[in-house]
């Protein structure tokens, strides 16, 4: 067997095991999940918005929110705000791809809505615009992103940086994060375990 596969997978847990150590990002976590329950009742948005895997992880996300975790529930709010490729692809050609999002955030974000912004390096230019909007509008800015947390660590509201510094290190931990958010949210809104 190639020594790669059981290398990569300590490495996975090692990051792992660093985020349960690590107190703070375990309370970022748990009140990101409380602000986005608070959200959802109140009939606000919670939108997502990432670039290459962290656009799967976005859309990711949000189908878990409005369409089902575990519970047979009614949907929530959640959109990733990537997934209409005739918009995606005019607005990168005529106004350039920094801007996809953030007309995105100006058109469908309100004051109280959340954006979940989704960047390993934190420093990407698109993802940066679109917290602009944000809080322009007065939304909740939860950024995820990793060990630096780059140009986001300023600009958002709660900020998920995993501890680390390897892609696809930070987009497995992203994933897991918020699966857990939203099983909480989920939990807290429809009941459950």
């Amino acid at each position: 067997m190639n020594p790669r596969v059981r290398a990569l997978i300590t490495e996975s847990i090692f990051v792992k095991q660093q985020i349960l150590q690590d107190e703070k990002l375990l309370m970022v976590v748990n009140n990101v999940a409380e602000i986005t329950t608070i959200g959802l009742k109140e009939n606000k948005k919670v939108l997502f918005c990432g670039n290459g895997g962290s656009a799967a992880d976005a859309q990711h996300l949000a189908a878990e929110l409005s369409g089902r975790y575990y519970l047979d529930r009614a949907p929530l709010f959640a959109e990733a705000l990537h997934v209409n490729a005739s918009y995606l692809t005019a607005v990168a050609n005529d106004y350039g791809y920094d801007e996809v999002y953030a007309r995105l955030v100006r058109s469908k974000g309100a004051q109280g809505d959340v954006l979940f912004a989704l960047s390993t390096s934190g420093n990407s230019e698109n993802i940066l615009r679109a917290i602009n909007e944000a809080k322009k509008r007065s939304m909740i800015v939860i950024g995820m992103t990793g060990k630096t947390g780059g140009k986001m660590v300023d600009a958002c509201d709660y900020l998920i940086n995993i501890p680390s510094t390897d892609t696809p290190r930070i987009q497995e931990c992203h994933i897991m994060l918020g699966h857990l958010i939203c099983e909480l949210v989920e939990a807290a809104i429809f009941g459950g375990a």
